[in-house]
């Protein structure tokens, strides 16, 4: 990690000093950021730069506030800034994972609208790949599954499409239209049988298809009803493809090891190209055919590391890279097979970083205080393309040399908006946290601080623990500090972007030192800054966020209000209840049986008699990665000690709701929060539930 040193370790902007006599606050005619903001915000994703390196796509999403739902289309921008992005596709269904074609002549896409053959009047409520060319005319569909498109990738010769589609035995049977005799019931024999994005599992299973780009034929290369087949890999010469599966036969049990495959284009046996017993995944083809490079851990809990294995098939992995202690993604070859790109999270950061084969050693492309994600390498254009948001933006499109210079920015999305607010700025803070390790803080002033004054203060804990806080956009702290309140939040032990060490440091820690270290970072915030008023503290988390905020408040009274979101209180039933059993044996040194004792003992539900701070529970009902269940026990038992507590369930929402839920569940979600703090930290008696207005 000697390559890093001062990369990431220099403080971010400065706060700025304002003044304002308003509240929500206003400063220089700006005003400050609301919940309802987020109907306006357009967000980037997904760029692909053309072949010949003139031209950009990508996606922008928009939520319909009056149909309550995201809207995506494909945009287009010229590299050398000749012109303003202009929006490509225009139908009223959406439009994403926009790909070139090898020649530049065509554009690909996934979209669910009807197709142009029949009029436009079929069903499409599956997502197929379709076809635009860059000499204008209308999109053609090439693929017609039952169950829809999820992922594709061009051939190299630009004739077939890898398509990943899903099927099982009962995609087989003959319609059955009265549906009489149909049964209804869900019948699993696997311990896994549900997952939060997915909810409840069927019998169909995620398969690889080659289909023909002028004639739409179709042949599936890949099946089996006891694993997942994902992440199609063409090889340079177009003859096989790689791809993820964990062939165990227990990838619906407990199994943990996916491996990379390669197979032929026409179909036939499967080659074995990684060698390890736990997860392998991102396979990619290096540019002479003859090596494959992914990602994958030697034992449950390690940190991934990028390997490189023949594509033949039988030989040990080498590592690709000495000494690193990051979590490296989105996995790229550069430089005519003379390099490896990937993106990491660290200190804070997110950037993009590059390994030099030869070398063995890594280095940053990107820096500054920033989060770069989604880039794509260009060799045949030596062009970078990425998106890149800070704590005053959301995505915007940029490029640069392959070196990260001459870096030029392509879109300004959001523009108007920013011209109407007072953006906050965050300043990083390194504390000493438990055992004197160091540890990152984040502090943010409200809006029209003014010396003399006194101001609340709210904790705020990520999720995970394995997530990391930083110079990302965070809705939600704009709107706290918008309210007048100062913001702190950290990236305690078990945080990602700081090393394996660092993360691993939350085994037998949930409710131990993590919390030492968080509560270690309010107080040096306290003492840094005596214009934060102690006894107007309030406290809030989601998941991992949401444990730690049922944990704090079980052990010290000094926060006034606390809002818990989608949370964990009770170890034991959740274990038998969550979409991934017994997922917390790495983190407690064995399974519920084990450490029972020990579960019980770091559950928060175990202290609700100690609980004194009023207390708003927020909880989805179809939450598989921490069950509805968990709030309700969290309520009842608060309710049963005389907490002022309330519980808010938010229908047909899962654990992702503060990140995809139905735009009016996020926005709601955002303003139960101003809610609860605006009536005790405040002490707002006349404040108005955001379902009561």
């Amino acid at each position: 990690m000697r390559k890093l040193s001062n990369q990431f370790g220099a403080s971010l902007v400065a706060i700025l000093f304002l003044t304002s006599a308003a509240w929500p606050q206003q400063v220089e005619g700006k005003r400050g950021v609301t919940a309802e903001d987020y109907y306006s915000f357009q967000q980037l994703s997904d760029p692909h730069l053309s072949p010949d390196g003139r031209l950009v796509a990508y996606v922008v999403t928009t939520v319909d506030q009056r149909q309550n739902r995201r809207h995506s289309s494909i945009w287009m921008a010229a590299a050398d800034g000749s012109r303003p992005p202009w929006q490509f596709t225009t139908s009223p269904q959406s439009s994403t994972s926009p790909r070139w074609s090898p020649d530049g002549q065509h554009l690909a896409f996934l979209s669910s609208r009807p197709s142009a053959a029949d009029g436009g009047t079929s069903d499409a409520t599956k997502t197929q790949v379709y076809l635009l060319s860059m000499s204008g005319g209308e999109a053609r569909r090439i693929t017609d599954f039952k169950n829809g498109v999820s992922s594709f990738q061009w051939s190299p010769d630009g004739t077939r499409l890898a398509c990943l589609s899903r099927l099982g035995p009962s995609d087989s049977r003959p319609e059955n239209k009265d549906n009489k005799d149909r049964s209804d019931v869900r019948h699993y024999k696997n311990s896994s049988y549900k997952f939060n994005d997915t909810g409840w599992f069927d019998d169909r299973r995620s398969h690889i298809w080659v289909v023909e780009a002028k004639t739409g034929a179709t042949k599936q290369l890949t099946a089996g009803q006891d694993w997942n087949d994902t992440d199609p890999q063409w090889s340079p010469d177009g003859t096989k493809i790689a791809f993820v599966s964990d062939r165990t036969g227990q990838a619906y049990e407990s199994s943990r090891n996916t491996d990379v495959w390669v197979i032929s284009a026409g179909g036939g046996p499967l080659t074995k190209i990684s060698d390890h017993q736990e997860s392998d995944h991102t396979p990619r083809w290096s540019p002479d055919g003859k090596s494959i490079a992914f990602v994958g851990s030697l034992e449950e809990g390690d940190h991934p590391k990028i390997w490189l294995a023949p594509s033949t098939g039988g030989a040990a992995s080498v590592l690709a890279a000495n000494d690193l202690d990051l979590i490296p993604s989105d996995l790229q070859w550069a430089e005519k097979g003379q390099a490896l790109y990937f993106e990491a999270g660290a200190r804070g950061e997110y950037h993009l970083f590059r390994v030099d084969l030869a070398a063995k050693t890594f280095q940053p492309v990107t820096t500054g205080p920033r989060a770069v994600h989604q880039a794509e390498v260009s060799d045949q254009a030596g062009k970078l393309v990425y998106t890149v948001n800070d704590f005053k933006h959301l995505n915007d499109l940029y490029l640069a040399d392959l070196s990260g210079r001459n870096e030029r920015q392509l879109t300004h999305l959001n523009e108007a908006l920013w011209r109407q607010l007072q953006l906050q700025d965050v300043e990083r803070i390194t504390y000493k946290g438990a055992d004197g390790w160091e540890v990152d803080g984040f502090f943010v002033k409200p809006m029209g601080w003014r010396a003399g004054q006194k101001y609340p203060m709210i904790l705020s804990v990520h999720g995970g623990p394995a997530g990391m806080y930083g110079v990302d956009w965070f809705h939600e702290f704009q709107v706290y500090a918008s309210r007048g309140w100062a913001v702190f939040f950290a990236n305690p032990r078990g945080s990602t972007g700081y090393g394996e060490k660092f993360e691993r440091g939350i085994k037998g820690e949930w409710g131990g030192k993590d919390y030492i270290d968080v509560m270690k970072g309010v107080e040096a915030i306290l003492d840094k800054y005596s214009w934060i008023d102690r006894n107007r503290l309030g406290v809030t988390g989601g998941s991992y966020g949401g444990f730690m905020t049922n944990w704090i408040v079980g052990h010290t009274n000094m926060f006034k209000a606390a809002v818990t979101l989608r949370s964990v209180v009770n170890f034991i039933s959740d274990e038998g209840t969550r979409d991934g059993a017994y997922g917390h044996r790495r983190d407690f040194g064995g399974d519920l049986f084990e450490k029972f004792e020990l579960y019980w003992d770091r559950s928060p539900l175990k202290y609700a008699k100690n609980v004194k701070t009023p207390t708003l529970i927020l909880h989805s009902d179809n939450d598989f990665r921490v069950p509805l269940e968990q709030g309700e026990q969290w309520f009842r038992a608060l309710k049963h000690f005389g907490v002022t507590t309330e519980l808010v369930i938010f229908p047909r929402e899962n654990h992702n709701l503060t990140r995809t839920g139905e735009p009016k569940h996020l926005v709601e979600s955002l303003n139960w929060q101003t809610y609860w703090f605006d009536r005790f930290l405040n002490a707002n008696v006349a404040a108005v539930p955001p379902d009561a207005k």
